[in-house]
């Protein structure tokens, strides 16, 4: 028998089943975010698929928490498993929101461009940018992922995880990038001890060479290190010889973003 398909978002026949029911997974939470609630019934006819299959799918979301049955009627809504990833989200974009004009400000005060990342397993991410006044080059290093141990950035995220934590998010060997990236994990756990002792991180063309960083922890309401301020430069513009001036303004900039995400020093 056949039954109205649902156009949106439709994955080809070809497609292989678990692709095909991750797809439809996610289609089942699009019609309840549109519906309001559904019964399986319901979903069957939007999906164009069977009740089996639509039952099967419910009940995997609603073990996760991302559906969850409207008291006995057979209805299902939106969970509080989506709600969790929604605030997660959201922290994203707040910190998107409350960090871009300072690091506008940070990378006119240094002549460098600036950066906010966070981490994700094993690497960092950039989410904001500020293109420094000296950049000659059109490049953007939003939304590009580096591995944490070989930045500034990720230096300084990895300095709020405690040493067995970042063993299992670095694995085993790290991989050189240049002759002065940091391939030891105990010369990597020494330096993430000087980044917590004096509140910045340095790398020295360990990404690439001529290029050098420095970066500072922001941290949330419960003193979490949730995202890192970096200001990055060529070589020539931004010697080892300007790393603690920069490093002084760096902290001062990632300070001002923590107190806007609620934190308060203890000093």
């Amino acid at each position: 028998w056949a039954m109205p398909k649902r156009q949106d978002n439709q994955r080809q026949s070809d497609s292989p089943a678990a692709v095909q029911s991750v797809d439809r997974a996610l289609q089942v939470l699009d019609i309840l975010a549109e519906l309001g609630n559904a019964g399986v019934t319901e979903i069957a006819a939007e999906l164009g698929v069977h009740k089996s299959t639509v039952s099967r799918l419910v009940a995997v979301l609603e073990a996760r928490g991302f559906v969850e049955q409207v008291s006995e009627r057979g209805k299902y809504r939106i969970g509080f498993a989506i709600t969790r990833l929604a605030a997660a989200s959201g922290a994203h974009l707040n910190l998107v929101k409350v960090s871009q004009d300072i690091c506008d400000g940070l990378s006119v005060d240094v002549g460098e461009t600036a950066n906010l990342a966070i981490l994700d397993e094993n690497r960092i991410v950039n989410i904001v940018e500020a293109i420094g006044p000296a950049e000659i080059t059109l490049r953007t290093w939003v939304g590009q992922s580096c591995p944490a141990y070989a930045t500034s950035s990720g230096k300084a995220l990895l300095s709020g995880l405690d040493a067995a934590e970042v063993r299992t998010r670095l694995g085993g060997g790290l991989e050189a990038f240049t002759d002065t990236t940091v391939t030891s994990l105990s010369q990597l756990h020494n330096e993430l001890a000087s980044v917590r002792d004096r509140g910045w991180a340095s790398v020295t063309e360990e990404l690439e060479v001529g290029l050098n960083a420095v970066a500072a922890p922001v941290r949330d309401v419960h003193s979490q290190v949730v995202a890192a301020l970096s200001v990055s430069g060529p070589t020539y513009r931004l010697g080892v010889d300007r790393f603690e001036e920069v490093a002084k303004l760096t902290i001062a900039a990632a300070d001002e973003i923590s107190r806007r995400l609620g934190w308060i020093s203890r000093d």
